[in-house]
Parts: structure tokens; sequence; C-alpha cells
């Protein structure tokens, strides 16, 4: 540890991103980007914003700070999920929008003791929440998964300083039913905290009373949901995320972000990204692929006497019939397939596995059965 840092950096334990490998060429299944490029439209919107900037003075534009509000993305979320401008806030990608949302709603340890009860969260999750909590000093409690992944919404009403909670969860794949958002949301709305639901991975949930928690947030005014762009509109590299909820919610919001830094999107972000959002149709049509070729998969291993838990999102979590987790994550990095292990209590024999095209997930079952075939 260096001498120059503080306290605060000593005791983080920073978050550990997925492989982005520059050296060789990988089946790239770790980090659960779409297999699919982005609508046409964005690209186009891309274009129009760099030829509108040539057709002035060189530069012309460019040397002036985008627009801090973030408008035009925000009307055409607000468009697109039927609620108002005010009602949306936009940031660099769904992280930055989670770790200000720590920031605002959460209390943490510095505060007075008596309103710095732990937040909630389960103890199989995204493994950045513990990361945030740490950065902002707020106390948080894990909550254990049942013995088959799934989250109990009963374990969550408990006195506590708020909720997260990712739907489909992450890295498990399983998902909550809307009724058990909408109970989790009482709950808290009657102790005057927040619930925050990480809706990243809900466009790939085809599961019966599986949905989006974004109609409900005029009922709840302590309900704030959280987006990317980064999976299921297959702009991983554009960085854009965004949050709805309650006005007062994302003035909250604003409040965090204009006291670290007001221009989080950069202009070409703003235009892809409000044209990412106004593409429902072809979205829908490349993530109808994704599911089905998940689908296709997940009964491919379960033939094959694969453990696969039922998923709701673009991967699948896996456990080999005759491996270990870590055998068989570097059975596959040698044959040029990387996915993602985590080596944690529970799930370390486990694997998560990105769906990508049919091509390349017909390579990944091929290799495990090579794999499982070398025993």
């Amino acid at each position: 540890m260096s001498i120059y840092w503080n306290e605060r950096v000593k005791n983080l334990s920073p978050y550990v991103p997925g492989e982005q490998p520059r050296d060789r060429k990988f089946i790239k299944l770790n980090t659960n980007e779409n297999p699919y490029p982005p609508s046409p439209k964005v690209m186009a919107a891309i274009s129009n914003t760099i030829a509108a900037e040539k057709a002035q003075a060189p530069g012309a534009r460019l040397r002036l700070y985008p627009d801090p509000a973030c408008t035009e993305l925000r009307e055409a979320i607000a468009v697109r999920y039927h609620v108002r401008p005010e009602q949306v806030f936009a940031g660099n990608g769904s992280d930055e929008v989670l770790a200000f949302a720590f920031a605002a709603f959460f209390n943490s340890d510095t505060d007075d003791s008596n309103t710095a009860l732990p937040v909630l969260f389960p103890d199989i999750t995204y493994s950045f929440y513990p990361v945030y909590a740490n950065l902002w000093d707020v106390p948080f409690r894990t909550i254990p998964l049942a013995e088959d992944f799934s989250i109990n919404i009963e374990d969550y009403k408990t006195a506590c300083g708020g909720m997260i909670v990712p739907n489909p969860n992450a890295p498990t794949g399983l998902a909550l039913p809307l009724n058990s958002i909408l109970a989790a949301a009482e709950y808290q709305k009657n102790s005057n905290h927040v619930l925050i639901v990480d809706e990243a991975y809900i466009a790939f949930a085809n599961t019966p009373g599986v949905e989006s928690a974004v109609p409900y947030i005029n009922d709840n005014p302590n309900l704030l949901t959280v987006h990317t762009l980064s999976k299921s509109a297959s702009l991983a590299g554009l960085r854009v995320g965004f949050a709805i909820g309650n006005k007062d919610l994302i003035e909250g919001l604003c409040r965090i972000r204009d006291s670290f830094n007001s221009y989080t999107l950069d202009r070409l972000a703003l235009a892809g990204a409000a044209a990412a959002v106004s593409d429902a149709s072809y979205y829908d049509n490349i993530n109808g692929k994704v599911i089905a070729t998940r689908d296709r998969v997940s009964a491919a291993l379960t033939a094959r006497g694969f453990n696969v838990i039922p998923s709701s999102a673009n991967f699948v979590f896996i456990r080999f019939p005759a491996k270990t987790g870590a055998e068989a994550f570097a059975a596959l990095r040698e044959k040029g397939i990387l996915v993602r292990h985590f080596n944690k209590p529970r799930i370390a024999d486990y694997l998560r596995v990105s769906i990508g095209t049919d091509a390349e997930m017909d390579s990944f079952l091929e290799a495990c059965e090579e794999i499982e075939g070398s025993y």
C-alpha cells in the first residue's frame, strides 16, 4: 500500500471486471455483451452528429460542453417508458447511476447512528454493490439466497436502511415476479426507505410474472429502477445508463452528480443512446434471438448432465458434471473460450456463460463435450 493513500482507499476492495483480451482471439462469453450489433439508427445518429460538427468550423461544438441535463436522451427514454422526463436520470453507464444512488439514498456510518441501518442485498449478486457500500461508508447486510439460489422477498422484511435487488439477479440469472418486487417496495415505503431495482437484464426475461417495475413508480415514490444500454441495446462501448423513478429521487441523483461531475455523457453518446431507446422493435428482435439461443443452450447442457440454473438473463449459470469451476474455466480458456468464474463460497464450481451467436454457442457446446469427455 502506498504511504500516500488515505484510509478510505486502503480499505477498498475494488470491483474486478471481466477480462478484455487484446493479444489473442477468443470467443468472448465472459462479460454479458450482446452478440448482435446495435440498431442502424444508432450508427446513423452518431454519424449525423459527426457530420454536423464537420459542417461547422472545425471543433465549433466540441469545444463546448454537452448538455448536462441530457435533455433529448431523457425525453426519448420518457417516451419509450411512458413516464415524464423529470422522472428520468441519465449517467455514464448504470454503474455510475448505481454509485450515485448509494450516495444519495443510503445513510452512512458517518451519519447519526440511529439512522445508519444496514442496506440489504443478496449474498450472491452483482459484486459492485458491496464496493459502492464500502466506498460511501454505507453499512450493509447480505441476505443468503435459498438453496436453489432464489431470492425470498420475505427475508428482506426486516429493519434496514433500504434495499437493492437486481431483477434478474446476477450471476444466477434467476428473476423475481413483479408482485414480489412490489411487496418489497411497499415494505420499504412504510419505513421511508428506497428500493432500488437493478433491471440490467430485464429485456431478456420471458418468465411468466417477471416484468419491469417501471409502470409502478407513480404508486411507489420510493421505487427506483436502474437500466443500462450495455446489454439489451448492444452498446457496452458507449457507456450509457439511466434510472427511472419519482422526480424527488431523480433530483437526489442530480445533486450527487452535480457534486461530482455535471457532464457525464458526451455528445456522441447522447445522440447514439437517444436513437437506441427509440428503436424498440429492432432490439425486441435481436434480444428475442438471444432468448431463443439461451433456451436452446440450456436444454442442451441439461441433457448432457450439467446443472443449469433457469435463466431470465442473457447468460446461463452452469456447473460441469465432473470438473470443478476452476478446472472448467481453465479448460475452456485453453480452447479459446472466455467465461466468468467467481471463486466465492457456494458458487466456486459454477461458471457464468454469456449468450453469444448461435455459431459461438455451438462452439461452446462442442468444447464442453470435449472437456467432459476428457475424464
